[in-house]
């Protein structure tokens, strides 16, 4: 193999290598606000009656429609 050659072979490979750590973003710094489940979503703040309903709905072990149904309900049973 030439040296022209083993120069080629070499820079081909430090492509190949280097290609990919350049096409990542930097890391985004940390948030101050408090943590979102989904990203790029704001932090949504319950209300007591919100949060009640949700235990509520825990302790009968609802889920899906039957939950979202009992927890609508719920609050407004507790905003009267």
């Amino acid at each position: 193999m030439s040296t022209s050659s083993r120069a080629l072979a070499s820079l081909v490979a430090l492509l190949l290598i280097t290609s990919p750590s350049l096409s990542q973003s930097p890391a985004a710094p940390a948030s101050t606000s408090a943590p979102s489940k989904a990203s790029g979503k704001a932090a949504v703040t319950h209300t007591e009656a919100s949060l009640q309903c949700s235990k509520e709905a825990d302790a009968k072990g609802l889920h899906g429609k039957e939950r979202k149904k009992f927890r609508s309900q719920c609050k407004k049973a507790g905003a009267k």
